[in-house]
């Protein structure tokens, strides 16, 4: 037990299978209301969970034990690996999301995010390439947490990478190796298609491309990130 959480158990999970923690997954809830995703989240008839919902205002929800698998990832796959729900924690970030009126998340949620994250990644020595949005773990059917996550405030307190300082060099990461590069990054190429990992990364690492298929800034940004 964590001391600050707010326990509501959800009777949705299950063993990990054998299987080591090494992956943080991010998502945003895409509901109305943290209410609503709260009692979703708790529902034995909806059949998914997370360990965490993060509320606008900074509470704190510990709904899974970190131990348990819990049911966040759905069909994912990351660097390998396909059964992402046994590998990992997943965090619900309280947010309307696409859907319902897609908006920044509020600074205390964010405040309360960070120490929340480094405490996850400290205990299961999760590395900074290794959390991730649902969007990158299953590009071809989700948003989250979406194009206004801050991402780099996580990467300011060296929690995730950073996304792409906007520098675009003289010689750009040529197109041809834009599959490897994501390939290598994690990204399921090969499962998920191009297109939609392309527009995952974007969304990731350089929203201003976002949508923009495989532009200067994209191949900028893959140089940047890969070349890390």
């Amino acid at each position: 037990m964590i001391a600050g959480l707010l326990h509501t158990p959800s009777p949705n999970h299950g063993d990990r299978k054998g299987l080591p923690v090494s992956l943080l997954v991010l998502h945003y809830t895409g509901m109305k209301t943290g209410k609503e995703a709260l009692e979703r989240l708790c529902d034995p008839d909806a059949g998914v969970s997370a360990h965490y919902l993060l509320e606008e205002d900074g509470r704190a929800f510990q709904l899974v034990p970190e131990e348990r698998r819990a049911w966040h990832a759905g069909v994912s796959f990351w660097a390998g690996e396909t059964d992402i729900n046994s590998i990992s924690i997943g965090i619900e970030i309280v947010n309307p999301g696409h859907e319902h009126g897609y908006r920044p998340f509020p600074q205390a949620q964010i405040d309360a995010l960070v120490p929340l994250v480094r405490g996850i990644c400290v205990r299961h020595a999760i590395a900074t390439d290794r959390v991730v949005g649902h969007s990158d773990v299953a590009p071809d059917r989700k948003e989250d947490p979406g194009e206004l996550f801050p991402w780099k405030r996580l990467s300011d307190e060296g929690l995730a990478l950073a996304p792409w300082s906007g520098e675009i060099e003289q010689t750009p990461w040529p197109v041809e190796g834009t599959a490897a590069a994501l390939s290598k990054m994690g990204y399921g190429v090969d499962v998920f298609g191009l297109d939609a990992c392309v527009t995952a990364f974007q969304r990731r690492f350089c929203p201003p491309a976002l949508g923009q298929g495989i532009d200067a800034q994209t191949l900028a940004a893959i140089g940047e990130i890969a070349g890390r």
